[in-house]
């Protein structure tokens, strides 16, 4: 007897970043190549498998042209709200409808499922996997790089990269009018964009949530360039960075607290306290967009071809990870109990404190 065709599904959930299609891409091209397998892509997401009439469509190599591979965003669609278990319905009210979803990956008559997310999507996703008897696999994806186990998710390295280019537009800028210049930057809890950028991008200050920072040292070491001749400064903060009230944010129509505005009281913090001339730029969803850049295309491919590998081998609630220059796969349950923060005391923190940065402490 014929073995019946394996058919799988994979999907996009939480905010987007750049490298997604690249993955999406990755994961069609081994399972139609490699194993001959059908590949179904979901529509934003959970909701696709949510919604009636269900939301998908198949995904062939005549969709993958060499665009798809340099496009940002997610040609899926993606979602980050309305989390199955506690949906949030017209009246106000919050319903459990995990079991819409199930229904939906099955009625699709599908064997596995590849879900492309951070970490909170993880867990989620995670769940819904359970419930379901479903065969699931993540890929870590994240502008923030706060997703445990892997030293990179999709997404990082292109954000860092916008971040370092901003920098090097803000510096001419800053010498020409003898100013501090302040880039806020994304990094919910953890600084890593912040670090790395402001490393490769020569800024003078890095503040991070990871280390609470002290406004007197942040402004001594204005002072300090400001004797020693030089009349501009670089400031790279995170935005949620330790103010001395705790973090900044704000709640927005829609109910959402989302932080940010961090950059714009220590700006005026500074202007104070050593009467330079402030300036502030928020980069925002910036750092989300754009195409991938290399580093970030090839991560995603890897990350796609071995999470269909770990579907062929039957393996299941499991995440793919990039540790030690391979791809390794590592248990989704312990994934989601843990956030991968900046380790105060590690090797680039060490770095920028050996190159004169301050870093707020």
């Amino acid at each position: 007897m014929a073995k019946k065709k394996k058919h799988i599904a994979v999907l996009t959930s939480g905010g987007d970043c750049a490298g997604l299609n690249a993955a999406i891409r990755a994961v069609a091209h081994r399972a139609i190549e490699g194993y001959g397998w059908k590949v179904i892509g979901i529509v934003e997401g959970t909701r696709g498998l949510m919604e009636r009439p269900l939301r998908y469509e198949e995904l062939t190599l005549r969709i993958f042209t060499g665009a798809v591979l340099r496009m940002g965003g997610t040609i899926l669609g993606t979602v980050n709200k309305g989390n199955p278990f506690a949906f949030p319905m017209p009246d106000g009210t919050v319903k459990d409808r995990s079991d819409d979803f199930v229904d939906g990956f099955k009625q699709l008559g599908l064997d596995a499922l590849i879900g492309i997310g951070g970490d909170g999507s993880m867990k989620i996703l995670g769940r819904l996997a359970e419930k379901g008897g479903i065969q699931f696999i993540g890929i870590p994806k994240t502008i923030d790089n706060d997703v445990a186990f892997t030293e990179f998710s999709v997404g990082f390295s292109t954000a860092m990269s916008v971040a370092v280019g901003a920098l090097d537009c803000l510096q001419p800028t800053a010498a020409s009018h003898g100013r501090v210049m302040i880039l806020e930057v994304m990094g919910r809890d953890a600084g890593h964009i912040a670090l790395n950028a402001g490393i490769a991008g020569g800024a003078d200050v890095i503040l991070i949530p990871e280390i609470p920072y002290n406004v007197d040292r942040v402004c001594d070491k204005i002072r300090r360039l400001q004797k020693s001749g030089r009349n501009h400064a670089l400031v790279v903060c995170s935005e949620a960075i330790q103010f001395a009230g705790g973090k900044v944010s704000q709640t927005h129509v829609d109910g959402e607290v989302r932080y940010g505005g961090v950059g714009h009281i220590l700006g005026e913090q500074i202007a104070r306290e050593t009467g330079a001339e402030t300036r502030v730029t928020v980069l925002g969803h910036v750092q989300r967009g754009g195409s991938p850049n290399g580093r970030d295309r090839l991560l995603a491919s890897a990350f796609g071809v071995a999470a269909v590998d770990l579907i062929a081998a039957g393996k299941t609630q499991r995440m793919v990870a990039w540790q030690h220059r391979d791809v390794v796969d590592v248990p989704l349950d312990e994934v989601v109990t843990r956030c991968s923060t900046v380790d105060v005391n590690g090797a680039l923190v060490r770095t920028a404190r050996g190159l004169g940065i301050c870093v707020g402490d």
